[in-house]
């Protein structure tokens, strides 16, 4: 999986915002705000990463367990899906 090239991940105050650029602002009307967490994930996406991947990360990153992270993880995946932010 991978984030399409024409999103872009940035921080604004305290907040990360996802926009599109170039052609998408056509196809895409809006933003998408992330947590910390979200942010985190969606930058290990840009790269191009699948869910044990994105998993494994999350645990060297945070203090949580096998299952809440494969859960977090899910949710994430399944929403930036129905977004059409993924290739």
């Amino acid at each position: 999986m991978k984030i399409k090239k024409d999103f872009i991940l940035r921080k604004v105050a305290h907040s990360y915002v996802v926009v599109p650029v170039g052609k998408l602002t056509l196809d895409f009307n809006g933003i998408i705000n992330l947590n910390e967490t979200g942010a985190f994930l969606f930058e290990i996406l840009q790269k191009g990463a699948e869910r044990e991947e994105l998993i494994e990360r999350m645990l060297e990153e945070y203090e949580v367990t096998p299952e809440k992270a494969a859960a977090d993880i899910d949710i994430f995946l399944e929403k930036v899906k129905n977004a059409d932010v993924l290739e």
